[in-house]
């Protein structure tokens, strides 16, 4: 069954999604369900958002503030650190923030402590 991407393109059944067509010059998304705190326009305040997609370039996020094009906002992803950037476009409770420098967005997806080491297994005695 093909499978029809947001943008109205699509791709045959069986193709991975990098050999898909596209409509136009995009980065490679990372859809993922990420908290992350956002601070718009040099506000005093953060507030937490979840993350839906990210990319080197910029993310979307649930953020319910209706935000003016261009706001510029400062952002707190996990792995990353603080990111800065502007509003992109906004729709539905969504908003598209592009980065004023580029990321790596695999380093949001690494875990960020070792957590406390698993004690090795103790033998059986019979």
């Amino acid at each position: 069954m093909d499978v029809f991407n947001r943008d109205g393109s699509f791709r045959p059944a069986g193709t991975p999604r990098s050999e898909a067509p596209t409509a136009g010059p995009r980065r490679n998304r990372d859809s993922l369900f990420l908290l992350a705190r956002v601070r718009i326009d040099a506000a005093e305040h953060w507030t937490d958002v979840r993350v839906r997609n990210l990319s080197s370039g910029g993310l979307m996020a649930e953020i319910e503030t209706a935000l003016a094009m261009d706001t510029p906002v400062e952002l707190e992803l996990r792995g990353v650190g603080r990111v800065t950037g502007r509003v992109a476009w906004q729709a539905e409770g969504r908003t598209g923030i592009a980065f004023d420098a580029e990321i790596d967005p695999m380093k949001a997806r690494k875990p960020v402590g070792r957590g406390a080491p698993r004690p090795a297994a103790a033998s059986l005695r019979r």
